[in-house]
C-alpha cells in the first residue's frame, strides 16, 4: 500500500488555494519566515486569517491555531474557521481534535464541501476508507467540480483495489483543466498497479516533461511531486538522470 497523500482544503473561496489548490502559498522550498503582522493589522479578522493560514503553511501550528482561537471566540458560528481550524490540528498531529472541529463546522454549514474533503481525509489516514469514500461522495454531490475531492476519492479507490473507478475519477478531475500534473502522477500510479506498464510510464513522463529538474524547482509540492514519480518509474526499470 502507498503512503497516503491527501489534498487538504481550507476554505472554497479562499484566493490562495485558487491559485493551484494544493497549499499553495509555499512559494520556495528556501520560504523565508513571514513578517509579523503589527497590532493594528491583527484587529482586521481577515487578515488574521490569512496570516494563520500561512503560519501553518510554515509549520507555525500553535501560532496559527491561536489565532484562529481568537476569531473563533469572537464569532463561534463561523464553520470555515472550525473547517481551517480542524485541517491545521490534523496536520499537526492533533486528529481527534480536527474530527471534532470538522463536526462542528459541518453542523453550522452542511453544505461546506471542502469540510467533507477535510473529514475525509482523517478518517483515509485512519485506515476507514468506507467513511472516507461516504464523505468524499458527499463533497462531490455539493461541488461537483471540487477537483481535489475527485482526486483524494481517486487515490481511495485505488487503495481500494477499484483501479478501473480510480482511473475514471482522475479522468473527471482532467476535465476541469486544474492540477494536471498531479492526475497525471495518480492516474499513473494507478495504471502502474493495474499492470498497465505503458499507460503508466506514458503518465509518469508527463509528469516529468511538465516540471523543471529538480535543481530549478522552487515549489516543494512539485519538488516532492517529481521525486516520487521518478521513483515510481525505477520501480519499473526506468531511470532519469541528471
Amino acid at each position: 500500500m502507498d503512503t497516503y497523500s491527501f489534498f487538504n482544503s481550507h476554505t472554497d473561496n479562499n484566493p490562495l488555494y485558487k491559485r493551484n489548490n494544493w497549499q499553495s502559498s509555499y512559494k520556495s522550498y528556501n520560504q523565508k519566515k513571514l513578517a509579523a503582522p503589527d497590532m493594528g493589522s491583527l484587529k482586521d479578522e481577515k487578515y488574521m486569517r490569512s496570516y494563520a493560514l500561512q503560519l501553518a503553511h510554515q509549520g507555525e501550528y500553535t501560532k496559527a491555531i491561536a489565532l484562529l482561537n481568537q476569531i473563533i471566540d469572537s464569532h463561534p458560528e463561523n464553520a470555515i474557521d472550525y473547517n481551517n481550524r480542524g485541517l491545521i490540528y490534523f496536520q499537526s498531529g492533533h486528529a481527534q481534535k480536527a474530527l471534532l472541529d470538522y463536526n462542528t463546522a459541518m453542523q453550522l454549514n452542511p453544505r461546506l464541501a471542502s469540510v467533507y474533503n477535510n473529514r475525509a481525509n482523517y478518517y483515509a489516514a485512519g485506515g476507514d476508507l468506507v467513511k472516507a469514500m461516504s464523505d468524499y461522495d458527499q463533497a462531490l454531490d455539493l461541488n461537483p467540480r471540487y477537483v481535489r475531492a475527485w482526486i483524494n476519492r481517486g487515490i481511495t479507490l485505488r487503495e481500494l483495489g477499484e483501479y478501473k473507478d480510480a482511473i475514471d475519477d482522475f479522468e473527471i478531475a482532467l476535465l476541469f483543466g486544474q492540477l494536471e500534473i498531479h492526475i497525471w502522477s495518480e492516474r499513473g500510479r494507478s495504471y502502474h498497479l493495474w499492470g498497465d506498464w505503458n499507460c503508466a510510464i506514458a503518465d509518469y513522463r508527463r509528469v516529468l516533461s511538465h516540471t523543471n529538474s529538480l535543481d530549478k524547482i522552487g515549489d516543494i509540492i512539485t519538488y516532492r511531486l517529481r521525486l516520487q514519480v521518478e521513483n515510481w518509474l525505477g520501480e519499473l526499470g526506468f531511470y532519469t538522470y541528471k
